[in-house]
C-alpha cells in the first residue's frame, strides 16, 4: 500500500511533470510515437490488405507477412535499428533520441493485425450479398464501396484498435535502448532504485492503454453499419 501511496504522490508532484526529463515529456512522445506509427501502419497495410481481401489475389503473401511480423521481436528489431549507422539512436524531432529507429520497429509491429483484420474482414463478407450485388449489375468498385468495406467495417477497425493498443504499450521498450517514451521512467526508477517511480511510470502506461481501448470502442461502435441502422 505504501508502495502505491508513493507512486500517486510522484504522479500528482507538478515538479516531476516538468522539464526535459519530466512525465510531460515522455507522455508526449509516447502519444506521438503512437499516432505516428499507427498512422503509417494504415497507410501503408490497409489498402494492400483491402485489395488483397477485394480481388481475392496475394491473400497468401498478405497473411504470411504478417506472421512473420509476429514473430519477429520487436526488442531485436529495436536494438539492431539502434544500433545502425543510418537509422542509430541520435535525436528525431519531437520524437525523442532513437525515436526514428523506435518510430520504425512499432510501425513494423503494428502492421501484422492492421493487415489480418482488413484481409479477413473483406473475405468473410456473406458471399450471397457479393452475387447478388453483382448480378444487379454494380462495378467492382462500387460493390466494394457499398457493400464489401461497410459489412467489413468492424473487423477492420477492430485490427487498428488492437494495433494502436499494442502499440502503445510496446513503445515503453524504447527505454532499453535510452529512447522515446513512458519507459524511461521506469527504466530511470530501476537505475536510481525508486520503486515508486516505476510503479508510476507503470500505471500511467496502464491508464494511457486501457483509455485508448474505451476510445477506440466508441470509433468501432460509430463506423459499425449495422449497429448505426439499428439505432
Amino acid at each position: 500500500m505504501t508502495m502505491m501511496v508513493d507512486a500517486f504522490d510522484y504522479l500528482f508532484d507538478g515538479a516531476n511533470w516538468s522539464g526535459s526529463q519530466g512525465i510531460g515529456v515522455f507522455l508526449v512522445q509516447q502519444l506521438l510515437l503512437t499516432v505516428t506509427a499507427l498512422g503509417i501502419a494504415v497507410i501503408l497495410g490497409l489498402p494492400l490488405a483491402l485489395w488483397a481481401g477485394h480481388t481475392g489475389k496475394g491473400g497468401f503473401l498478405a497473411i504470411n507477412l504478417s506472421n512473420v511480423g509476429r514473430a519477429v521481436p520487436v526488442f531485436a528489431v529495436l536494438l539492431v535499428l539502434a544500433l545502425s549507422d543510418p537509422i542509430g539512436s541520435e535525436q528525431f524531432g519531437p520524437y525523442g533520441r532513437a525515436g526514428l529507429a523506435t518510430l520504425i520497429a512499432l510501425v513494423l509491429f503494428a502492421l501484422p493485425p492492421i493487415i489480418t483484420n482488413a484481409y479477413v474482414g473483406i473475405r468473410e463478407v456473406d458471399q450471397d450479398i457479393v452475387e447478388a450485388s453483382r448480378g444487379m449489375g454494380m462495378s467492382g468498385v462500387g460493390m466494394f464501396r457499398q457493400i464489401e468495406l461497410p459489412l467489413a467495417m468492424p473487423v477492420i477497425v477492430a485490427g487498428v484498435r488492437l494495433a494502436l493498443v499494442q502499440v502503445w504499450a510496446t513503445a515503453t521498450i524504447a527505454a532499453l535502448v535510452a529512447g522515446p517514451g513512458l519507459g524511461r521512467i521506469i527504466t530511470r526508477g530501476f537505475a536510481n532504485e525508486r520503486t515508486s517511480e516505476v510503479v508510476a511510470g507503470a500505471i500511467l502506461v496502464a491508464l494511457g492503454a486501457l483509455l485508448l481501448e474505451g476510445l477506440a470502442v466508441l470509433v468501432e461502435r460509430r463506423l459499425d453499419p449495422l449497429r448505426v441502422a439499428r439505432q
